[in-house]
C-alpha cells in the first residue's frame, strides 16, 4: 500500500477482450526516455469529481470508441510508485476492469492530434501468446502482462482485484 503522504494519479484501465481472447492496447510513445514505447490498456485518469466507471465510459468512448452498456467487473489494483511515471506525481495507481466485446476496429472520439498529445501513437488486437513471445524493444504495463492476462483467461473473474507488480 502506498505511503499517504506521496502524490499518486488515479486512473482506470480496461482489459477488452474480443470473442478470441485478443487484447486491445494502446501504443504509447513515451517522450523520456526518448524512443520509449509501450503497450498498455486503453483508459487514463480520473477527473475530480468523476467515479471510477464514469471515467473508464470516458476514456474508452474518447480512445477506441466503445461504449460501455454494463458495470465492467474490477480484475487488477496496480500501483507504480516511481519518479518520472506520470508527470506532477510520483507515480499513479491503475485499477483494471475487464471488458468482453465482439472485436471491432478502434477509433474513438479524439482526433489523430489528440491522441498524439496524449503519446497514443497506435491501437493493436493482441492475441496473449504474441506477448508472451515477444522478444523486440517494445515495453508491455504491466512488464509482465502475459501472465496475469493468462491467469485472467484461464481462472476468470478473481473474487477481489489482483495486485499487480510493476
Amino acid at each position: 500500500m502506498s505511503s499517504p503522504s506521496l502524490r499518486l494519479r488515479h486512473s482506470v484501465r480496461a482489459i477488452v477482450l474480443d470473442e478470441d481472447d485478443r487484447v486491445l492496447l494502446c501504443r504509447f510513445a513515451i517522450p523520456e526516455p526518448a524512443g520509449t514505447v509501450v503497450w498498455a490498456a486503453p483508459g487514463g485518469g480520473i477527473e475530480p469529481g468523476e467515479s471510477p466507471l464514469a471515467a473508464l465510459r470516458r476514456e474508452l468512448k474518447e480512445e477506441v470508441g466503445l461504449d460501455l452498456t454494463t458495470d465492467p467487473p474490477h480484475v487488477w489494483h496496480r500501483e507504480v510508485v516511481a519518479a518520472g511515471h506520470v508527470a506532477g506525481y510520483d507515480g499513479a495507481v491503475h485499477d483494471y476492469f475487464l471488458v468482453r466485446t465482439a472485436a471491432f476496429t478502434p477509433r474513438g472520439t479524439l482526433s489523430d492530434d489528440q491522441l498524439a498529445a496524449e503519446n497514443i501513437s497506435g491501437l493493436r488486437w493482441w492475441h496473449p501468446s504474441e506477448i508472451a513471445a515477444y522478444t523486440g524493444t517494445d515495453l508491455f504495463a504491466p512488464r509482465d502482462l502475459a501472465t496475469p492476462l493468462r491467469e485472467l483467461l484461464t481462472s476468470g473473474v478473481p473474487a477481489r482485484p489482483v495486485r499487480l507488480g510493476r
